[in-house]
């Protein structure tokens, strides 16, 4: 490497903090050692893939838990390690992993799953970005599919968030229906929504036969084993004794949330550098905590309408102001209508309110619930945030249209 003085000075080419950050990153993939507490729920994953290894149709799956569980990690590294077992009996195995949050119509999973697997001089055709009608992203598919692979395996995390389940229907009946002859498709669903298979429609159930697995939350034991096992991201005693059994006990609060943990320990040790100290402690484990939280809560809501920000704020308000956590569509209204006022927005309907409210429920941003007000009487919805009311307010407020409100 060349001297100091030979390098742009604008950048800093010393790391006292980390040895090798990508530990930390979400998107890696850590071998068979880092996984912690999971033995079992790799051996079912294993079980439902295991016929792939000799090219045979794999079993669906779905696999249901609270973020952070270790459902991803554990459908990736397994089929990872199938694909591989695969290749020693001259087996090809390639895998799609397509996160429904971000593409959930059938056209753009069926388009990506093809691009993943296709070879085009082995298939004879390409898969291009646009121009194609999804009828035809489907012959592409069956063609790539056939030509390219033993055995597709498909993962679709966050499943739930799928606009239209037909995708589910087509792709577990592709033999069946004879749109592959040589290959065959298997599929892992994901979902933390243990209620999803029931909203399924009826040609989806009846067609899609499947197992089922639950992660259950990591205790704080686990969260320790699995921060252990990153500590290699740090350079030797860069971490004083209390960071890691503080991260996990934080992220044990929150349904032993291991992603939270290690994107808590992966903040601390920035701030630590940001602040130039050369030791990570409790204060950056602390600080740490409320930036993971806002960047979480900043992707949920990232893209929402600012009426949609208005109407969380609205809520937001209600719960810094009151001794509830829940409350009717009805209050959340009348608070949402002096918002409005003061952001100089078109006031929506009730009923707009409602159904904006159901959409922050689906995405997770707030929980709701239907309430019986009685016999006779109906019910009404109640909705409470999911996130620390500061946490909230700190995100709405990045919103330039919104900033007008802390200055009031």
């Amino acid at each position: 490497m060349a001297a100091n003085d030979d390098r742009d000075p604008l950048f800093r080419y010393d790391d006292p903090v980390f040895a090798d950050e990508r530990l930390l990153e979400i998107t890696h993939l850590p071998g068979p050692d880092r996984i912690v507490g999971r033995d079992e729920q790799m051996q079912r994953v294993a079980d439902a893939l295991n016929p792939a290894i000799f090219g045979s149709e794999p079993n669906h799956l779905f696999i249901f838990g609270k973020t952070g569980t270790g459902k991803s990690l554990i459908s990736r590294s397994v089929t990872q390690r199938v694909i591989t077992e695969a290749e020693n009996d001259d087996v090809t195995v390639k895998y799609a992993f397509i996160d429904c949050g971000e593409q959930n119509t059938e056209a753009s999973i069926v388009k990506t799953i093809a691009q993943i697997v296709n070879e085009p001089d082995a298939s004879g055709v390409t898969v291009p970005d646009r121009g194609l009608g999804t009828g035809d992203y489907y012959k592409r598919l069956w063609q790539a599919v056939d030509h390219c692979t033993d055995v597709t395996i498909v993962i679709l995390d966050e499943i739930d968030m799928l606009e239209d389940d037909e995708v589910l229907r087509k792709l577990s009946r592709a033999g069946e229906n004879r749109r592959i002859s040589d290959s065959s498709i298997g599929i892992i669903g994901i979902s933390n929504k243990i209620d999803f298979p029931d909203h399924l429609s009826e040609r989806v159930k009846s067609s899609l036969s499947r197992d089922e697995l639950v992660f259950s939350p990591y205790d704080a034991n686990q969260l320790v084993e699995i921060l252990e096992k990153r500590r290699d991201a740090f350079h030797d005693g860069v971490l004083s004794d209390d960071v890691i059994p503080l991260t996990a006990a934080l992220a044990a609060q929150e349904h032993g949330d291991a992603r939270k943990a290690i994107d808590i320990l992966r903040n601390a040790g920035r701030i630590a550098k940001k602040r130039n100290d050369t030791r990570v402690t409790a204060d950056h484990v602390r600080d740490a905590k409320e930036k993971t939280e806002a960047d979480r809560f900043n992707e949920l809501i990232e893209g929402s309408p600012q009426q949609a920000k208005a109407i969380l704020y609205s809520l937001t308000l209600l719960t810094e102001n009151s001794q509830e956590k829940e409350f009717p569509t009805k209050i959340i209204y009348n608070q949402y209508k002096e918002i409005a006022r003061r952001l100089d927005f078109d006031v929506l309907s009730e009923r707009r309110v409602q159904e904006i409210l159901q959409e922050q429920n689906f995405l997770n941003v707030i929980q709701s619930e239907r309430e019986g007000r009685g016999r006779g009487r109906g019910a009404h919805a109640k909705h409470r945030l999911l996130e620390n009311p500061s946490i909230v307010k700190k995100v709405l407020l990045r919103d330039s249209r919104l900033a007008i409100l802390e200055e009031e």
